[in-house]
Protein backbone atom coordinates (compact mmCIF):
# COMPACT_ATOMS: atom_id res chain seq x y z
CA UNK A 1 0.00 0.00 0.00
CA UNK A 2 2.72 2.47 0.81
CA UNK A 3 4.40 1.73 -2.48
CA UNK A 4 0.95 2.57 -4.61
CA UNK A 5 1.22 5.99 -2.15
CA UNK A 6 4.62 7.11 -3.07
CA UNK A 7 3.88 5.91 -6.71
CA UNK A 8 1.08 8.20 -7.05
CA UNK A 9 3.16 11.16 -5.00
CA UNK A 10 6.15 10.52 -7.46
CA UNK A 11 4.25 12.74 -10.23
CA UNK A 12 2.89 15.29 -8.42
CA UNK A 13 5.52 16.05 -5.56
CA UNK A 14 2.30 18.16 -3.14
CA UNK A 15 2.16 17.97 0.45
CA UNK A 16 -0.22 18.36 2.18
CA UNK A 17 0.32 20.36 5.93
CA UNK A 18 -1.98 20.90 8.63
CA UNK A 19 -1.09 23.80 10.70
CA UNK A 20 -3.09 23.55 14.20
CA UNK A 21 -3.03 25.04 17.86
CA UNK A 22 -4.98 27.25 20.62
CA UNK A 23 -6.52 29.89 19.30
CA UNK A 24 -3.72 33.35 19.23
CA UNK A 25 -0.73 31.36 18.71
CA UNK A 26 0.06 32.89 15.49
CA UNK A 27 -0.45 30.38 12.92
CA UNK A 28 -1.98 32.76 10.45
CA UNK A 29 0.52 35.02 10.91
CA UNK A 30 2.99 32.40 10.03
CA UNK A 31 1.35 31.61 7.10
CA UNK A 32 0.94 35.34 6.29
CA UNK A 33 5.20 35.48 6.97
CA UNK A 34 5.58 32.78 4.79
CA UNK A 35 3.41 34.10 1.55
CA UNK A 36 5.05 37.47 2.18
CA UNK A 37 2.52 38.95 3.22
CA UNK A 38 1.52 41.90 5.84
CA UNK A 39 1.34 40.32 9.01
CA UNK A 40 0.22 43.17 11.02
CA UNK A 41 -3.74 43.07 9.61
CA UNK A 42 -4.58 39.47 10.71
CA UNK A 43 -8.06 38.77 12.62
CA UNK A 44 -8.80 35.58 14.14
CA UNK A 45 -9.52 32.35 11.76
CA UNK A 46 -12.60 31.23 11.46
CA UNK A 47 -12.99 28.05 10.22
CA UNK A 48 -10.04 27.62 8.09
CA UNK A 49 -7.40 29.28 5.14
CA UNK A 50 -5.40 27.02 2.53
CA UNK A 51 -2.30 28.68 1.15
CA UNK A 52 -0.03 27.06 -1.36
CA UNK A 53 3.40 27.55 -1.21
CA UNK A 54 5.87 26.60 -3.99
CA UNK A 55 8.71 25.58 -1.96
CA UNK A 56 12.31 24.23 -3.77
CA UNK A 57 9.83 22.50 -6.36
CA UNK A 58 7.19 20.77 -4.03
CA UNK A 59 3.68 22.02 -4.00
CA UNK A 60 2.62 22.82 -0.11
CA UNK A 61 -0.82 22.81 0.79
CA UNK A 62 -0.78 24.73 4.28
CA UNK A 63 -4.57 24.17 5.61
CA UNK A 64 -4.42 26.93 8.93
CA UNK A 65 -7.20 25.86 10.71
CA UNK A 66 -8.76 28.10 13.59
CA UNK A 67 -8.09 27.48 17.38
CA UNK A 68 -10.85 28.59 19.35
CA UNK A 69 -12.13 26.13 21.66
CA UNK A 70 -15.73 26.20 19.92
CA UNK A 71 -14.16 24.93 16.85
CA UNK A 72 -11.47 22.45 18.33
CA UNK A 73 -14.25 19.64 17.60
CA UNK A 74 -14.00 20.25 13.75
CA UNK A 75 -10.43 19.77 13.73
CA UNK A 76 -11.00 15.87 12.71
CA UNK A 77 -12.84 17.10 9.66
CA UNK A 78 -8.97 17.99 8.23
CA UNK A 79 -7.40 15.13 8.66
CA UNK A 80 -7.55 13.08 5.52
CA UNK A 81 -4.05 12.76 4.14
CA UNK A 82 -2.06 14.92 6.01
CA UNK A 83 1.50 14.49 5.37
CA UNK A 84 3.03 17.20 8.33
CA UNK A 85 1.40 18.45 11.13
CA UNK A 86 2.59 22.00 12.78
CA UNK A 87 1.45 22.71 15.87
CA UNK A 88 1.77 26.25 17.13
CA UNK A 89 2.51 27.08 20.82
CA UNK A 90 2.29 30.43 22.11
CA UNK A 91 5.94 30.50 24.18
CA UNK A 92 4.73 33.81 26.00
CA UNK A 93 1.25 31.79 27.45
CA UNK A 94 2.13 30.02 30.20
CA UNK A 95 -1.56 29.50 31.21
CA UNK A 96 -2.76 27.35 28.99
CA UNK A 97 0.21 25.03 28.40
CA UNK A 98 -1.41 22.03 29.55
CA UNK A 99 -4.92 22.54 27.54
CA UNK A 100 -2.02 22.67 24.95
CA UNK A 101 -1.00 19.40 25.56
CA UNK A 102 -4.02 17.63 26.05
CA UNK A 103 -5.11 18.87 22.62
CA UNK A 104 -1.93 17.80 21.01
CA UNK A 105 -2.13 14.68 22.61
CA UNK A 106 -5.52 14.00 21.53
CA UNK A 107 -4.41 14.56 18.04
CA UNK A 108 -1.31 12.23 17.95
CA UNK A 109 -3.85 9.54 18.89
CA UNK A 110 -6.08 10.11 15.34
CA UNK A 111 -5.45 7.13 13.27
CA UNK A 112 -5.67 9.68 10.05
CA UNK A 113 -2.46 11.78 11.40
CA UNK A 114 -0.19 8.66 12.32
CA UNK A 115 2.65 8.78 10.40
CA UNK A 116 2.44 12.75 9.55
CA UNK A 117 5.80 14.98 10.59
CA UNK A 118 5.24 16.79 13.65
CA UNK A 119 6.99 20.47 13.78
CA UNK A 120 6.61 22.39 17.17
CA UNK A 121 6.82 25.91 16.35
CA UNK A 122 7.81 27.88 19.78
CA UNK A 123 6.30 30.70 18.15
CA UNK A 124 6.81 34.20 19.85
CA UNK A 125 10.36 33.78 21.07
CA UNK A 126 11.08 37.31 20.95
CA UNK A 127 8.81 38.32 23.75
CA UNK A 128 10.60 38.83 27.77
CA UNK A 129 9.68 35.33 29.27
CA UNK A 130 8.70 33.39 26.83
CA UNK A 131 9.06 29.43 27.66
CA UNK A 132 12.27 27.74 26.28
CA UNK A 133 12.11 25.11 24.17
CA UNK A 134 13.34 22.49 27.38
CA UNK A 135 9.61 24.53 29.09
CA UNK A 136 7.96 23.46 26.14
CA UNK A 137 9.39 20.26 25.69
CA UNK A 138 8.24 19.23 29.21
CA UNK A 139 4.84 21.41 29.11
CA UNK A 140 3.67 19.33 26.43
CA UNK A 141 5.51 15.74 27.00
CA UNK A 142 6.99 16.16 23.98
CA UNK A 143 9.51 13.16 24.97
CA UNK A 144 7.18 10.52 25.37
CA UNK A 145 5.87 11.28 21.82
CA UNK A 146 6.76 7.89 20.04
CA UNK A 147 4.02 7.55 16.84
CA UNK A 148 6.22 10.73 15.37
CA UNK A 149 8.97 12.11 14.17
CA UNK A 150 9.10 15.51 15.93
CA UNK A 151 11.51 18.17 16.75
CA UNK A 152 10.82 21.68 18.35
CA UNK A 153 11.74 25.05 16.56
CA UNK A 154 11.80 28.64 18.32
CA UNK A 155 10.09 31.12 16.28
CA UNK A 156 8.56 34.77 15.87
CA UNK A 157 5.80 34.75 13.56
CA UNK A 158 5.84 38.51 13.38
CA UNK A 159 9.80 39.08 12.15
CA UNK A 160 9.96 35.80 10.24
CA UNK A 161 12.91 34.76 12.39
CA UNK A 162 13.43 30.38 12.06
CA UNK A 163 10.48 30.26 10.26
CA UNK A 164 11.47 29.36 7.42
CA UNK A 165 14.13 26.48 8.91
CA UNK A 166 10.67 24.77 9.91
CA UNK A 167 9.61 24.88 6.85
CA UNK A 168 12.89 23.62 5.47
CA UNK A 169 12.52 20.40 8.16
CA UNK A 170 8.53 19.71 7.35
CA UNK A 171 9.52 19.40 3.91
CA UNK A 172 13.13 17.26 4.31
CA UNK A 173 11.60 14.72 6.78
CA UNK A 174 7.85 14.43 4.94
CA UNK A 175 10.18 14.22 1.31
CA UNK A 176 12.18 11.23 2.91
CA UNK A 177 8.96 9.65 3.57
CA UNK A 178 6.82 10.36 0.77
CA UNK A 179 8.67 10.53 -2.21
CA UNK A 180 11.16 8.00 -4.70
CA UNK A 181 13.80 10.99 -5.39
Amino acid sequence: MLSILRKARLKDKEMRILMLGLDNAGKTTIVKKLMNEDVHTVSPTLGFIIRTLDYKGYKLNIWDVGGQKTLRTYWRNYFEKTDALIWVVDSADRLRTEDCRKELAGLLLEERLQGASLLVFSNKTDIAGSMSDEEIRQALALDSIKTHKWTIIQCSAITGSNVQEGIEWVVEDAKDRLFLY
